[in-house]
């Protein structure tokens, strides 16, 4: 009897081993493919994207603020929609005003679609700040926006724009209640310079502005 029971703790020991230990590899190789698709975003962002709608606007009498009469969709090069709805407010306060000079005011020339698209991410604040940021790279870079025009501009909010802790954080209201960005036009001419000598990728850029911004 004393064998019998004997023979039975060890088959259901062993019947229960095999099934954890399959359990633990299907999380550790679940953990494997995240961090393999991690790294694999940014080398999927060859085609940046596209857009779904023009952009049809109407001026506010305050001379800075834009409604949007129309949706404006993008979806960026990971399959990811961005939706800036129609009666939306922009003005532009989510691009340090110090880089506009680089290509221009935000409603002007090729980055137009994607300030829309980052002036309402930052408003809803539905995703992370670091996702909008990406995203208006990406948007710019579908736009037709040079590499070393978008890097610099990447950097700009990396370094100087208007990150939020928790979702539902204070939104900026006007171009004026933005961050303020101490920036000379030679740290502009430096960073810009630096991009062009090296052709940093995402990653390197965001390690540089986060050793800047603290």
């Amino acid at each position: 009897m004393k064998i019998f029971v004997w023979l039975l703790v060890f088959s259901l020991t062993a019947c229960g081993s095999p099934r954890r230990n399959l359990e633990r590899e299907a999380a550790r190789a679940s953990k494997r493919l995240d961090r393999e698709v991690a790294k694999a975003r940014p080398a999927r962002a060859s085609n940046w994207g596209f857009f779904s709608g023009p952009v049809e606007t109407r001026w506010e009498n305050d001379g800075v603020t834009m409604v949007l009469l129309n949706e404006l969709r993008y979806t960026d090069p990971y399959g990811e929609v961005w939706v800036a709805p129609a009666g939306s407010r922009v003005n532009g306060a989510s691009v340090p005003r110090a880089f506009w000079s680089l290509i221009g005011a935000p409603f002007e020339g090729k980055y137009r679609n994607a300030s829309v698209l980052h002036d309402v991410a930052y408003e809803e604040q539905s995703r992370s700040w670091e996702d909008a940021d990406r995203m208006f790279y990406n948007a710019m870079r579908c736009s037709g926006v040079g590499a070393v025009t978008a890097k610099t501009m990447y950097y700009a909010l990396r370094r100087h724009g208007r990150h939020w802790k928790h979702r539902q954080a204070l939104p900026v209201r006007s171009a004026s209640d933005a961050r303020p960005t101490a920036v000379t036009p030679g740290a502009v001419d430096e960073i810009q310079s630096w991009i062009k000598e090296n052709d940093p990728n995402l990653e390197q850029i965001e390690t540089r502005a986060q050793s800047e911004r603290r």
